[in-house]
């Protein structure tokens, strides 16, 4: 079960990165729904372009992670990454799903910008399940 569960992560993961590096590449798809908006509809942020592909390899590198922890695949890291790693991941996105009180996250003040509908319909629900599949994880790997 841990293995499915880590080639799950490792999937989601991948593909989130793969569509950073697209954006990166001047692909255009969900990018107007990925980036919170204000009530206005201006950009709430502008992140640069470096910081789309840090994120980008850091999701790619979340997913190896998990395939690290279950020995899907050998690669030598130190032990400390993945025993804090596999812990840190889940906290990440349980606490992105909770957000930040105003533009993202179960508890935004701002709800009806085209972002904001897309958090709370695919965004909220993915970074739960991240969170709750990494915990089943650790859980189920002690």
């Amino acid at each position: 079960m841990i293995t499915v569960l880590s080639i799950i992560l490792f999937a989601v993961f991948s593909s989130l990165g793969f569509i950073h590096f697209y954006w990166i590449l001047g692909g255009k798809w969900g990018l107007e729904k990925a980036l919170p908006t204000k009530e206005a509809g201006q950009k709430a942020m502008e992140p640069p372009k470096i910081a789309t592909v840090i994120v980008g390899i850091g999701l790619i590198s979340f997913g190896l992670i998990y395939l690290i922890k279950t020995g899907i695949i050998n690669f030598q890291i130190p032990n400390w990454i993945i025993t804090y790693g596999s812990w840190i991941i889940p906290s990440i996105f349980i606490l992105r799903a909770i957000g930040d009180f105003k533009y993202i996250g179960l508890f935004k003040k701002i709800k009806n910008t085209e972002f904001a509908k897309a958090d709370s319909k695919w965004f909220i629900p993915l970074c739960l399940t991240i969170g709750i599949l990494g915990i089943l994880i650790q859980l189920m790997n002690k």
